[in-house]
Order: C-alpha cells, then structure tokens, then sequence
C-alpha cells in the first residue's frame, strides 16, 4: 500500500500527521485553505495563527482545531515552536466519539481552542510521538492505527482538556488593527468598498496598512477581500437557484466576467460547473 495522502481533488485519503519545529521567523508561504479538518497541538513554544477575521496566539498544551475550507496561514514569531498537526475528515470519525465531545458533533463546526492540563502533556505528548512514528513506518496498517489513535486523542482531549470560550488576549496593538480591516472586510465585501475604505476602518494609511496586513495575515488586503467575496459565491451556488451574474454582483463583484475568470482560478471549475457538480 503506498503512503497516499490526497487525493487528485484536495480531499485526503486518510488521517496523516505531521509533527516538526519551526525556527522563529518561519512563516507559511501563503494563506490556503483544504476542505479537510486541521488539529495543531503546541508541544513546546509559541506560534500565531491568522484565521479569517481572527488572530490567535498559541503557547505550549494548546490545540487548535480548524474547520474545512477557513482561510488561514501560520506565524512563528515567538522563538523555536514545536507543533504537530493532525490533519482528518468527518467520515474519519464514527459517531460513537460525538457525545464525548464538548457540544457533540456541533464541536466541530467552528475554530476551538483548547489547552491540556500540565499533568496531561506528557501522556499527550508521548502520544504524538506515536502518531508521528506511526506517519513514518507507514504500511498497510497505518490508517487504521491513526485513525484508532486520533480517536483515542480526541478523548483524552475531552477529559483533561479545557475548551476556551474567548480568543486569547496576546495580540499587539497593530494586529488588532489588522482584525479591524479583516472584520471591515467581512462585514461589507458585498458593497463597492476601496483601499482607502479599509485603511480608514483600521486606522492606518492604505500603503502602511497594506504592509502590516501581508506581515500579519500572509496575504495582501485585496487577495482575502477577493477571497471572502468568492466564498461567499461559492455558497450561494450551492443553496440558491439564483443566476450566476445575480451571485457575483450580491458578493460585491461589479464585473461577472472578471468573478468567473477568479472563481476558476480558486477552484479550477467555471461557477456553473461547480454548481453542477455539488
């Protein structure tokens, strides 16, 4: 059996994990997203996780749990971090888990942090290190032992671990104004908003806030407005049987030849093929 991981259409084809140290400065090369879950766990060090209109620091016995098809990008700001990251679908969990979770299946429909006991690291620990071996030494058996081992750390998770209700606070003064210019964007990428709308909502000049938003974010100001806007396209493709010009107009895009040529670039389909095939 070979060691497989995705699929030709971004799907994975089972639970895969990768556990590594990052150095400080290391930063992801782009924003992206995956329609699969996303599970990080901070063994030792600290990093920044920039989720949407969210920002999140992460220090050691934190989980992150992010939903399929969230824009997001990572940040090593703070010195030598190291993270394993545990990367599943919902058919890799049977539905026996769902009531050992807080909330039940509703758990998993949107980013949660969640941090491990100091008297649970080591077992939670020693269990990544398993995992990771496992990822390694990959054979025939290799998906079910992860798949058996990513449920046996979900519950463990749900006892010793406890779920943050708020994001956490330690956020510098200048990324606080970049989550004013993503949170602008969200609320109001369905009208004709410009450069110098955003600039003025986080408080910066549209040449310093656009610095500050790709340091921060790791994506320019109008890449995740165009980002938001096509999300949001995407979904009404699949829930309305609205025209594809009404959509790209009510998801703020004035021209639907220059949304159908940015749909297909992000998706690799034209709107009515992706319409079709969902």
């Amino acid at each position: 059996m070979t060691n497989e991981k995705r699929t030709s259409t971004g799907e994975i084809s089972r639970v895969y994990v990768d556990r590594r140290t990052r150095e400080p400065g290391y930063g992801m090369p782009s924003h992206h997203c995956h329609p699969y879950f996303e599970l990080s766990y901070i063994e030792h060090g600290s990093c920044r996780f920039f989720i949407e209109d969210a920002m999140y620091d992460l220090h050691d016995g934190d989980f992150l749990l992010i939903p399929p098809e969230l824009l997001h990008t990572t940040r090593y700001l703070f010195g030598t971090c190291l993270r394993t990251g545990i990367y599943f679908c919902r058919t890799d969990l049977g539905d026996e888990l769902f009531p050992f979770l807080p909330g039940g299946e509703e758990f998993l429909g949107e980013v949660r942090i969640f941090q491990a006991s100091p008297s649970s690291r080591r077992q939670i620990g020693q269990l990544m290190e398993r995992m990771a071996a496992e990822e390694q030494s990959f054979d025939e058996r290799s998906p079910l032992l992860l798949c058996s081992q990513l449920h046996e750390l979900l519950l463990l998770c749900s006892r010793v671990c406890t779920v943050l209700t708020d994001s956490p606070a330690n956020i510098h003064t200048t990324d606080r104004q970049v989550l004013q210019a993503a949170r602008y964007i969200n609320e109001h990428f369905r009208q004709q908003i410009s450069a110098a709308d955003i600039a003025t909502a986080s408080g910066f000049s549209p040449n310093y806030l656009s610095r500050k938003f790709r340091e921060a974010a790791g994506i320019g100001v109008h890449d995740y407005l165009v980002f938001i806007r096509l999300r949001n396209a995407a979904f009404e493709l699949i829930t309305t049987d609205d025209s594809v010009t009404d959509i790209a107009l009510r998801s703020g895009f004035s021209d639907s030849n220059y949304f159908k040529d940015v749909f297909k670039k992000k998706y690799g389909i034209t709107p009515r093929e992706y319409r079709k095939n969902r």
